[in-house]
């Protein structure tokens, strides 16, 4: 790697605000605020929306869409396309 042209790579706390988890990660994302961890140290907090811990895919909570019953309603209404 060249010297001076990479962002800095330390650890950060990343906190999901959907449920109020936080993880010690490593990152180049930096933020202006900090916060104590666990292990005394102060690092760098970065506040998201989402992660895995509150993800559908992640938590089983996910919908799946019945995409084939929308097609033969679609079919149904309006026809088949291209048959007259």
């Amino acid at each position: 790697m060249q010297h001076g042209i990479h962002p800095a790579y330390g650890p950060v706390v990343f906190r999901d605000t959907a449920v109020g988890s936080a993880f010690l990660t490593r990152s180049t994302a930096t933020s202006t605020r900090t916060v104590e961890w666990e292990d005394g140290n102060t690092y760098p907090v970065v506040d998201v929306e989402i992660s895995s811990v509150s993800h559908p895919f992640y938590t089983g909570t996910a919908r799946v869409l019945d995409t084939a019953g929308r097609v033969e309603q679609f079919e149904r209404r309006y026809g088949r396309p291209g048959a007259k």
